[in-house]
């Protein structure tokens, strides 16, 4: 029953070995970053709303080029006449005169033209205008940075879970391995009479359990995979390697973020340009109070073609007419309109002021928080690799001690779990620091600007 439960149990995990470990190259970080600026569907809609504001600012929708509208028509008539006299006498003949009647008489009308319109003045508004569309610009391009941050942090969050299910698959193999050689141990010593059948049992229940440990972590790891292939916008059964080692920013060049992070973080950035957008409205709400003066051309061609009539023959006229002038526009009074929009645009401003100022202070709580937590992390990854060796010594020590027969299998064990929690944990520890190390940096505003 014992050689028929370690069949089944082998050929299922060959078969699951066999069918993840297809050939996998290595995704380096900066192929990863790479891929998802190219491919990150949220990095593509940042990156179309950047042409929309980049197209908006531009001098085709500044309202500083002229307007110039062409029009043209023809009308065609055709109507049959009839002329009386009514007592009429034709000097001629002496009789009255006969009725004219003409048929199917045509009368035709063409027309074209073109019309130019240019504001030379317009209270400073299109000025304004124009310059608030460029900060607008502007704000769009933080934001599409702020885009950019959270899925590059995003994409370490997920790149650095599956170097640490990696590593830990790394260690779960191993501790299979060690259970596998003492199942082996066990059946040696108990066939020569060194051991008791429970021994075995026990051995045996614990290849299972590391067994079943390896395949969730495997299976978690697949799982997570396919979660960076979606950030990449990578066909998600793509089979890949990470790189695990990581490097983590000397602490003096770390001070000298933090001393111009309210320069650099973005949210604060973003604040900033609203702010002066704001401004610009209240700008172009006071144009309202100007007047405006434009210049007005025109260039037009006529021609009409009528029919003979009872009295003249047809004729054809041509008309060709060129016209400019200058305007003035002044609206005295608009009701109340203008006079709203303006008090309305500062009200806007001072709230853009307020927040602003609660933005400032969340910034700097959450740079405090961060770093707070980022030193917590490193000390405790310090704390665990010093644990990994002293687990490491006791298990060595166990391992030797168990093989003397001096300590019995559920002492062995114990020690073999401490190790793998231990060397898990350092793991855990490790990634933790990095992401909470990106965190500050993307709070500082540096997080495009280290290399990973």
């Amino acid at each position: 029953m014992n050689y028929k439960y370690n069949f089944i149990l082998k050929l299922g995990f060959f078969l699951f070995f066999i069918s993840y470990n297809v050939a996998a190259q290595q995704l380096t970080k900066q192929e990863a970053i790479r891929l998802t600026l190219e491919n990150n569907f949220g990095i593509l809609i940042a990156t179309n709303t950047i042409e929309i504001a980049k197209n908006n600012k531009g001098i085709l929708n500044s309202g500083y080029l002229p307007t110039l509208t062409g029009n043209a028509s023809a009308n065609y008539q055709s109507g049959t006449t009839n002329t009386s006299f009514q007592g009429a006498i034709d000097p001629n003949t002496g009789q009255p005169r006969n009725s004219v009647e003409i048929k199917d008489a045509e009368t035709q009308r063409f027309n074209a033209g073109l019309n130019l319109n240019y504001t030379l003045f317009d209270g400073l508004g299109r000025f304004y205008n124009f310059k608030r569309l460029k900060e607008q610009y502007n704000l769009t391009e933080l934001q599409a940075r702020e885009t950019i941050e959270n899925t590059i942090l995003q994409l370490f969050s997920v790149y650095y879970e599956v170097a640490r299910l990696s590593e830990n698959l790394e260690i779960l193999e191993e501790t299979l391995r060690i259970s596998r050689e003492r199942v082996s141990r066990s059946n040696y010593q108990f066939e020569y009479g060194q051991n008791t059948k429970l021994n075995v049992l026990n051995a045996q229940v614990d290849v299972a359990n590391d067994s079943i440990n390896l395949l969730n972590t495997r299976q978690q790891l697949v799982n997570t995979k396919r979660d960076l292939n979606i950030i990449l916008n990578e066909n998600i059964e793509n089979n890949f390697e990470v790189d695990t080692v990581l490097k983590f920013i000397p602490k003096i060049q770390l001070e000298e973020y933090l001393t111009k992070s309210t320069k650099n973080n973005v949210t604060l950035l973003q604040n900033e340009s609203a702010l002066q957008v704001s401004d610009y409205d209240i700008k172009v709400s006071k144009s309202g109070y100007l007047p405006s003066v434009g210049l007005t051309g025109s260039y037009g061609w006529n021609e009409n073609r009528n029919p003979a009539s009872a009295f003249f023959p047809g004729n054809v006229s041509d008309t060709y007419t060129l016209s400019a002038g200058i305007n003035l526009t002044w609206n005295l009074f608009d009701g109340g309109s203008t006079i709203t929009r303006v008090k309305n645009a500062k009200i806007a401003l001072d709230n853009q002021e307020i927040i602003k100022n609660q933005v400032t202070k969340e910034v700097e709580r959450d740079i405090a928080n961060a770093l707070g937590d980022y030193r917590n992390r490193l000390n405790i990854y310090e704390i665990q690799q010093q644990n990994v060796i002293t687990s490491q010594n006791n298990f060595e020590r166990s391992q030797e001690r168990f093989k003397l027969g001096q300590i019995a299998s559920i002492e062995f064990r114990q020690a073999q779990i401490n190790l793998i929690l231990a060397e898990t944990n350092k793991n855990s520890a490790k990634y933790d620091a990095k992401i909470a190390e990106l965190q500050l940096l993307q709070l500082t505003g540096q997080l495009l600007n280290i290399e990973f």
